[in-house]
């Protein structure tokens, strides 16, 4: 492992420069390889004097000091804190060094590259102010700023914090034991800076990034409506089916996004107005994971939906034909959203199939599995407004991908519509979504499902064709319109939560 030990304080034969020393100790008897940077030996402007820090002319040893950063794998960070925050020197070293294009990149004003993964980082931290107090009382800014605002920020962590106080007044015998346990803490390098939970949740944590699992609740709605709707009408219902067939849906959507990921990474790659709605997971383009990763994943749940559909096949009351040709259809349809040869979103037919794949098609699932019947009315019937509520956050969805869609040649609606066109569209389906529930609540077994209550939607929805007139009427439409997609995602629950748990 290499270390990087940056002294902070201002004096060479501080406290806190015995302890660094101990440190460095600590971690080349652990096998490290060390390198020691103190501060107050370094000759740099402490003040950022031009509006960007980076465009500031960088001295030697801020040169000298960016190369150490790149080079180690683990920073080690020994300071004092006074009047509550690091000295002076240390923030100057901060302000000079972590610049943009070296520690971070700013794709867009809410999102940023971290530069400096995959580093950790240990902070020393000396106070004569105890450590509860300068916690509740002060908010611990000298460890907050350096461990959340600077070093996570970055692409740093873990990052370990070690808090000595009261030093002032603290006897020989104390601070002889505070450098044993900072020695320790070095030699502990021999082990590595991760624990085995660690790097388990680092290795977790892209993948459920790649899930995309803020998605995944509309399909479970969907799905109870039609197990439940089949139970209404015939007084039945297996819970082993319908939770072994849910995850068959589960397996299917996240095979989905998986290939969503892979046959739309170059169109993510342009893409610089992407959000929590939009974009793609990112796992990809920031190369968190690999293409073959992926495809290894994406084959391994295919084995898993196969088994499980055998298995759903054998246990539910409809004939094993059907749920295979039923499950059949689902994937093929979905996977075809982008992969070869259908890919859907490219030829202008994408919302659609989102659309009906997350309403009709998966309430058709929940009836089926249960023993329902493809030609039953009810859950037809039940799937439209909810079709028609989903079209319009599918639509707006394109607007921040439009740029990147259109230079990739994807043809989603708002890229052969436009931003205006697109909006327009997606207000109709809006107004459609409305006036369907309305006059298919006149019929006695649909009303069972919706009830009065569902005419609350209606308020939603006009709020929402506000905030489509309002971007219309804008010359110069934003890229991201995160706002807008939320208002447009909860609008679709109306239509979701509502039939399913009058259902239940």
């Amino acid at each position: 492992m290499k270390v990087l030990v940056i002294l902070g304080h201002p004096r060479s034969d501080s406290y806190c420069s015995a302890l660094a020393d101990a440190y460095t100790r600590g971690a080349q008897a652990a096998g490290a390889e060390v390198q020691f940077l103190r501060l107050s030996d370094l000759d740099f402007e402490l003040n950022v004097l031009v509006p960007s820090p980076q465009h500031q002319f960088t001295e030697p040893d801020i040169v000298k000091a960016k190369e150490l950063i790149k080079w180690a794998d683990h920073l080690v960070f020994v300071y004092p804190t006074w009047w509550g925050n690091m000295p002076a020197l240390m923030k100057g070293f901060v302000d000079r060094v972590f610049v943009p294009g070296f520690a971070f990149y700013e794709i867009q004003p809410d999102a940023f590259e971290k530069l400096l993964k995959p580093r950790t980082a240990q902070l020393i931290i000396t106070m004569d102010t105890p450590v509860l107090i300068d916690r509740i009382i002060n908010g611990a800014p000298s460890r907050r700023s350096m461990e959340n605002a600077t070093l996570k920020f970055c692409g740093v962590s873990p990052v370990r914090k070690m808090l000595l106080s009261p030093i002032k007044h603290s006897t020989q015998q104390q601070k002889d034991l505070w450098l044993e346990k900072v020695y320790q803490q070095g030699y502990a390098l021999r082990n590595g800076v991760l624990t085995a939970r660690e790097r388990f949740l680092q290795k977790l944590m892209p993948w459920i990034q790649a899930i995309r699992l803020q998605f995944y609740p509309m399909t479970f709605f969907a799905y109870g409506i039609g197990a439940f709707a089949y139970a209404k009408l015939y007084d039945s219902f297996n819970w082993t089916v319908f939770l072994l067939g849910y995850l068959v849906l589960f397996l299917i959507e996240v095979i989905t996004v998986f290939s969503n990921d892979y046959y739309d990474k170059e169109t993510d790659k342009l893409n610089r107005s992407f959000g929590p709605f939009s974009g793609g997971s990112r796992v990809l383009v920031n190369g968190v994971i690999s293409d073959n990763e992926l495809i290894g994943a994406m084959k391994r749940l295919f084995v898993a939906l196969c088994l499980s559909t055998i298995l759903l096949g054998f246990i539910s009351v409809s004939s094993f034909p059907t749920i295979l040709l039923s499950i059949v259809l689902l994937f093929g349809i979905a996977i075809s959203y982008t992969a070869p040869p259908l890919k859907f979103s490219y030829h202008g037919l994408g919302e659609i199939i989102v659309g009906f794949t997350h309403s009709f098609a998966v309430i058709l699932c929940g009836f089926i599995f249960q023993g329902g019947d493809f030609n039953h009315s009810y859950p037809w019937l039940l799937g439209i407004p909810l079709f028609f509520s989903i079209i319009p956050a599918i639509i707006m969805a394109g607007v921040p991908d439009y740029e990147a869609d259109k230079a990739a040649n994807k043809g989603t609606l708002v890229v052969r519509l436009g931003k205006t066109g697109g909006t327009y569209l997606a207000g109709l389906f809006v107004l459609m979504s409305s006036i369907s529930v309305a006059l298919l609540n006149q019929i006695d077994l649909i009303k069972d499902a919706y009830g009065n209550f569902i005419y609350l939607a209606a308020v939603h929805g006009g709020f929402l064709l506000l905030m489509f007139l309002n971007f219309i009427r804008k010359r110069n439409k934003p890229d991201r319109i995160d706002g807008m997609m939320a208002i447009a995602l909860m609008y679709i629950l109306w239509f979701a939560l509502v039939p399913f748990f009058r259902l239940i």
